[in-house]
Parts: C-alpha cells; sequence; structure tokens
C-alpha cells in the first residue's frame, strides 16, 4: 500500500502544451504514470505527444470535459503563475480527487481564494503549490521528482522543500531503504495538504513503517506537526529543519520561510520536535541514517 496515488491513478495535466507541463508530463508518462489528457484552453481536440516515452495524449479545452471523457481522478498543473489558481479551481469543479500543483509564484491573494474554496467542501485535495510533487515508487510519478532515485518501501516522506525530499530519498535508497509515497508540500504560506494531513495517512498505511519529515523555518507548521506526533502519531520520525543558519530578519527560500516576531525560528522547531520524541538529523546529510537508526 501507499497514500493518495498508485496504479489506479488517471492524471490530467493542466498547461500539457507549454515547455515544462510537456516535458514533465513526458517523465511522467516514461515512468510509468496514468497521464490520460492534457488541458490548454484552445487546442481542444488535437493529440499531444512525447518524445521520451513515445506515448500521446489527447487535449482538451476544459478540465470538465477531459475529466468526463478519460475518467481522470488527479490534475497536475503546469500553468503559469497568473493562471495557475484558475486552474487549480477548475480541476475542483471537475471533481477529480487530487490536484497538484507545481507551479511556483502564484499570487497570495489568489490562493487565499482556492483555500477558502477548497475548506467548502471534501472531495478534492491539493498539494502544493509551489512543490515538487508526489510519487508512489514503482507506481505513479506525479511532479518533477527524478523518479530513477526512488525504490518501492516502507518509509514515507513529507517535505517542505523540493530539493531536501531528492536528498533524503537519495540517501534512503542508498541504504536499501525504500519508500511507500514521498511528497513535497511546498512551502508557500497558504497551500493545500500540510504535514499534519500526510502524517495521519502515513499513520494509517500499513506499509509506511517509518517517516522523515523536512521542514524549514517560518510559520508553526513543524510546531503543529509536532503535537499531533507527541500525541497521536505511533511511528518512528527523523526531522530535519532547514534554515537553522539563515540570518535573522530575512527572508530565506519559500515565500513562507519568513520569521515573523521571533517564532518560527529553528530552533524552537527543533525543541517542539525533540519533545515529541523525533530524532533530528543534524545536517541534511544525516536524514536517511537518522532514520534508519530508529528502525
Amino acid at each position: 500500500m501507499a497514500i493518495l496515488v498508485g496504479p489506479q491513478t488517471r492524471v490530467i495535466v493542466h498547461g500539457i502544451t507549454g515547455t515544462a507541463g510537456s516535458f514533465h508530463a513526458d517523465h511522467c508518462l516514461a515512468y510509468g504514470t496514468q497521464i490520460v489528457g492534457g488541458v490548454t484552453p484552445g487546442k481542444g481536440g488535437s493529440s499531444w505527444e512525447g518524445k521520451t516515452s513515445g506515448k500521446s495524449a489527447p487535449v482538451f479545452d476544459t478540465a470538465f470535459d477531459a475529466v468526463q471523457q478519460t475518467g481522470a481522478n488527479c490534475s497536475l498543473v503546469f500553468v503559469p503563475p497568473p493562471f495557475a489558481a484558475d486552474s487549480i479551481l477548475e480541476a475542483v469543479d471537475a471533481g477529480v480527487e487530487l490536484v497538484v500543483c507545481i507551479t511556483e509564484g502564484i499570487p497570495v491573494n489568489d490562493m487565499l481564494k482556492v483555500r477558502r474554496v477548497l475548506d467548502s467542501q471534501t472531495r478534492t485535495r491539493l498539494i502544493g503549490p509551489n512543490c515538487p510533487g508526489i510519487i508512489t515508487p514503482g507506481s505513479a510519478k506525479i511532479g518533477i521528482m527524478p523518479g530513477h532515485i526512488h525504490r518501492p518501501g516502507h518509509i514515507g516522506v513529507v517535505s517542505k522543500s523540493g530539493t531536501l525530499t531528492y536528498e533524503a530519498v537519495h540517501q534512503l535508497t542508498s541504504l536499501g531503504l525504500g519508500q511507500s509515497t514521498a511528497i513535497g508540500i511546498g512551502g508557500d504560506p497558504v497551500n493545500g495538504t500540510d504535514f499534519v494531513d500526510v502524517l495521519k495517512m502515513f499513520n494509517d498505511d500499513p506499509d509506511t513503517h517509518g517517516v522523515i519529515l523536512i521542514g524549514e523555518i517560518g510559520g508553526n507548521a513543524e510546531v503543529v506537526a509536532a503535537d499531533y506526533i507527541k500525541n497521536h502519531f505511533r511511528k518512528p520520525v527523523a526531522g530535519f529543519i532547514a534554515g537553522a543558519t539563515a540570518p535573522p530578519g530575512r527572508r530565506m527560500g519559500h515565500a513562507g520561510a519568513v520569521i515573523s516576531g521571533g517564532k518560527g525560528t529553528a530552533a524552537e522547531k527543533q525543541a517542539a520536535l525533540i519533545d515529541a520524541g523525533v530524532k533530528i538529523a543534524p545536517t541534511p546529510s544525516d536524514m536517511g541514517t537518522t532514520l534508519q537508526s530508529l528502525l
């Protein structure tokens, strides 16, 4: 088992005819993901061709048409920032179960509107925006992560950072520890799925035996996650908080990595996680071995 995505996931790609959408849809197809269609307004009725996978997919003008004609249950969004929120809302309206938004730089005001719609319903879950996506190794790669570093196994990975997600996964694979599912939730201040959402699913997944949680400075998501881990999580967790050496008062990395009023520091988050029983990796290069030591 895994969480959220697997061989049954049928994906439509918003922006499949654009440079980024076309490139990554092609590599998702080559990995084995079911890419069943694309959405580009004005290009409905055409066909998209993948260069690496050698496979094709029909293109539709709207997400609703794509879902109706392909039975898609997941949307992958590669739409430019000014239009990405509309693509997410269109996917929600089309009734897909999961939206994965890779786009970086979506205006916060746009995401506040999306968040309000997401909170008003229960059918559709959003991962992202500004994230690498989600992968269940050997089954489905929905995003921009390098598929070859993953291997099927029993370690869940949830992270705000795309690059550190890849680093953790590569370390795990090198140690002979495969992954059940790896999720990059993104680091924007307003997003969809958070740490606790993912931890609840990993907690309930019998094939996830341990978790690496990667956070960063700014906000309080890691502190909230620590409270959940302390009171409810039943599996070993290794953690890492990026930004411990960030200069005070300076915005670092993601739009959400902003320390305000002395809150959201790496030290604060590390202390909360340690109190919850999480073992903190001292450096990024120690994430895999830290998790291994808990098994």
